[in-house]
């Protein structure tokens, strides 16, 4: 009986520090403890600058199981994992970054939950050695995000879990030029099991996540998977127009009344200009995200395109 194939997938992105010694954990972890799987391990980087290809192709040229692509300019952090999820051919696939903040260890855990049934595996954390502020932040963020919309967004989920086969097919079927991959899951509804799980630090490198990459991802959440933001445009237009209506009409009758004492003044029309300027501004810059989301689906352009690819079978 052949041996089911576990894929594991890393992205990487000037991983120098990290790249051999994830290897390393999880080449480990699948002889010693996962041996009755056969497994490949597929890295895709995002045109590293430092040195994370040249060892990604050292292990590479020893280790078969090891597979890489090299994508021809940086792509970003949303398109490229998911590209390379789409190109894994196991009957499991199993997300994990490079910088260990994703436990190798863990990989035992989500195959556990896997043979008792769960099409998905959910690491979620309870705890993380980020800055208390921005993981409060993230939390307030996705508490917000599930009360605007219709299918459950996993908290404190960054991608790291086991997807089988099922999963990968209709992923497949959701063709996204720019993936919320969170979201897609979610919609997927199939069976899931979240395994709780406490962040380490980054040990070696820097984060590649900074205010725009993270701004990113949030918005992106927001708009494709809730209307609301929209449909929150129209009311608060209702109500600004509304009050202005009511405003307007109290400074004249209070003219009227006292026409020679009572005096407009500049201030009352610059604020109340100014608040409606920001509003329209604000809905205005909604307005934009949507229809950029729009635009970039129409383009209908492939997640990455590739410099490189190794140990692929043609």
């Amino acid at each position: 009986m052949d041996k089911k194939l576990i894929s594991l997938v890393t992205p990487c992105y000037n991983e120098e520090g990290n790249i051999t010694k994830v290897y390393e954990q999880v080449k480990t972890l699948i002889e010693e403890q996962l041996n009755d799987y056969a497994y490949e391990h597929i890295f895709i980087d995002n045109a590293s600058t430092d040195q994370t290809v040249e060892l990604l192709k050292d292990i590479a040229k020893k280790d078969k199981n090891v597979k890489i692509i090299v994508n021809s300019r940086n792509f970003g952090h949303i398109r490229s994992p998911v590209y390379a999820m789409m190109q894994a051919g196991g009957d499991i696939v199993i997300s994990l970054v490079a910088d260990l903040q994703d436990p190798p260890e863990m990989i035992v855990d989500f195959i556990r939950a896997n043979e008792e049934g769960y099409n998905i595996v959910l690491a979620i954390k309870v705890n993380s050695q980020e800055k208390r502020l921005m993981y409060k932040a993230r939390s307030l963020y996705y508490r917000l995000l599930n009360r605007i919309t219709d299918t459950e967004i996993y908290e404190n989920y960054t991608g790291f879990g086991l997807y089988d086969r099922k999963t990968i097919e209709a992923l497949r079927r959701m063709p996204d030029a720019y993936p919320f991959f969170r979201g897609m899951i979610s919609e997927i509804g199939y069976k899931v099991k979240k395994i709780p799980y406490n962040q380490p630090v980054r040990v070696k490198g820097v984060t590649k996540n900074n205010f725009y990459t993270l701004y990113d991802i949030g918005i992106l959440g927001l708009i494709n998977n809730s209307k609301v933001l929209l449909r929150l445009s129209i009311f608060i237009g209702f109500i600004v127009g509304f009050l202005s209506i009511i405003v307007g009409v109290f400074y004249f009758v209070r003219k009227l009344m006292y026409w020679e004492s009572f005096s407009l003044g500049l201030a009352p029309m610059l604020i109340g200009g100014s608040l409606m300027f920001s509003v329209v501004l604000f809905f205005i810059g909604i307005l934009g995200e949507y229809t950029g989301q729009i635009y970039t689906q129409t383009l209908n352009r492939p997640l990455v395109f590739e410099k490189e690819r190794i140990n692929f079978e043609e």
